[in-house]
């Protein structure tokens, strides 16, 4: 290899480390001697800008591994938050990621309000709950309240106390699902978009 290629190597190496941000210096290293591997042992089979423009940009690569890392532990922790911490940095990246987590937020939305509306109806037994009510157009209307304030006048209460086990059971059942859910795609996603080094 000639001191123009290792320079190339170098350099390019380089980009990727600095663009590793928020990652163990040990992980770091260990990215860039796989990479370093992967492409002295590609550039002798093909050139070495080919190999080299087939990884990508730098700071590409370095999105994806970085990426890749914070799917890891959030496989590991099955945290909601290292979840969304993990969507957010895939939505930067891919229209898939925006809905995936776009769909991640709704549904642990909901399971927090549902559980919150089946605790705070203890607390506040005669507003907090589901409601239904007529607008002025006669439309019916479903209201979730958590119990500050009083239900507007005319409204009915649905469910009562059975809110509490169904908001609760469901609230965390929810949450349950939309980490599954997360976590499946997420999977797809590493399986489809493999990074060069194995």
């Amino acid at each position: 290899m000639t001191g123009h290629a290792a320079r190339q190597i170098d350099e390019y190496l380089g980009k990727v480390r600095r663009n590793l941000r928020g990652l163990k210096d040990d992980d770091v290293r260990d990215i860039v001697e796989e990479l370093r591997s992967h492409i002295l042992e590609k550039s002798s089979e093909q050139k070495l800008e080919a190999v080299l423009s087939g990884l990508g940009t730098p700071e590409e690569l370095a999105s994806q591994y970085t990426t890749e890392s914070l799917f890891v532990r959030a496989a590991v922790s099955r945290s909601p938050w290292a979840i969304l911490k993990s969507l957010f940095h895939w939505a930067s990246l891919s229209v898939a990621g925006f809905f995936v987590l776009m769909g991640s937020l709704l549904g642990y939305f909901a399971g927090v309000v549902l559980i919150l509306v089946g605790y705070l109806k203890l607390i506040h037994p005669h507003t907090a709950g589901v409601w239904t009510t007529r607008d002025a157009t006669g439309d019916l209307q479903i209201l979730v309240r958590l119990g500050f304030g009083s239900p507007p006048p005319g409204a009915h209460q649905v469910m009562g106390w059975w809110i509490v086990p169904i908001g609760v059971l469901g609230g965390f059942g929810l949450v349950m699902l939309t980490t599954r859910s997360a976590l499946w795609c997420v999977r797809r996603y590493r399986q489809a978009r493999a990074l060069p080094p194995a």
